[in-house]
């Protein structure tokens, strides 16, 4: 089984959680920009984090055979800080890196004005730089900011299919499942979305434009809630290829889009270790 996970933090994870996703079969993942979990005070720390995202993130995913990509943006919830602001300025450096698959996260928050234009500016930059955009859709008011994130997309001018939206639930992945736009959804041990409720929206609405992904971060959270899901759906009867299909060719399809994914040699089955640390370190130190 070779599995994408198209939304996992892997800045707050450890090389343990590497090792055990690579040997539950996850081949490579995509990293998007969020918060860290308290307020950053300048537009430089956003440069060195953005830097870890496409320098040494990469490298330490490597070390266990996992390809690692990311997606960059000013995150909503800091879009309402006037301090973090000038990061709009720097993300066009960002977005023509390699490694870079997407504009995102962005969207809304709490819904304010200042996440209204930040969400605006940063799918205008997704066109200018020929990249998807990943969306995310709020915790609080979920239905509405679903619908106001639509209205954002519609008026921006970006291609529907350039788009998804992530953290869905029953309510609003019928609201999203028409418009065009890629549909993703979070399995996280207590909140958003559980593995035998991802197989009845599926039953339900189908495998196409469909993402799942663990969405694994700082708080309570499981890497290996993406190969749940794909148990779950073999065990509801769905086929090795629905599976297949939902966990890596969509992934891939929609990232596909910045014609900047490199998958050469991650199909393998049997990983072999780690390479070999330094003075007993238990990984390899990158750059100088």
């Amino acid at each position: 089984m070779r599995i994408f996970d198209p939304h996992i933090h892997m800045t707050s994870r450890t090389t343990d959680d590497y090792e055990r996703m690579a040997a539950a079969g996850v081949r490579a993942v995509v990293e998007p920009a969020f918060w860290l979990g308290q307020p950053r005070t300048s537009p430089a720390s956003f440069s060195d984090y953005f830097d870890s995202l496409v320098g040494w993130e990469p490298f330490r995913a490597g070390q266990f055979g996992v390809r690692h990509y990311a997606t960059i943006a000013l995150n909503p919830k800091e879009a309402n800080d006037p301090r973090c602001r000038p990061v709009l300025d720097l993300l066009p450096n960002y977005l023509e890196k390699d490694g870079v698959v997407a504009v995102g996260e962005i969207g809304y928050d709490s819904m304010t004005p200042q996440e209204d234009e930040a969400f605006a500016a940063q799918l205008a930059l997704a066109v200018a730089h020929d990249l998807p955009a990943l969306v995310h859709t709020p915790h609080r008011d979920k239905a509405r900011g679903v619908e106001r994130s639509l209205a954002v997309v519609r008026e921006s001018g970006i291609e529907p299919g350039r788009v998804v939206l992530d953290h869905l639930n029953e309510v609003t992945v019928k609201l999203v499942r028409d418009t065009g736009c890629w549909l993703a959804f979070s399995i996280y041990p207590d909140t958003k979305m559980s593995p035998p409720r991802m197989v009845e929206i599926l039953r339900e609405h189908g495998t196409e434009r469909m993402l799942v992904n663990s969405a694994a971060d700082w708080g309570r959270s499981d890497p290996l809630l993406t190969r749940a899901t794909a148990e779950a759906m073999l065990a509801a009867g769905f086929t090795a290829d629905d599976v297949d299909q939902v966990l890596w060719r969509n992934p891939v399809e929609f990232y596909g889009q910045s014609k900047r994914l490199d998958l050469t040699d991650v199909e393998v089955t049997d990983l072999d270790p780690p390479p070999a640390t330094f003075a007993g370190n238990s990984i390899l130190r990158g750059g100088s």
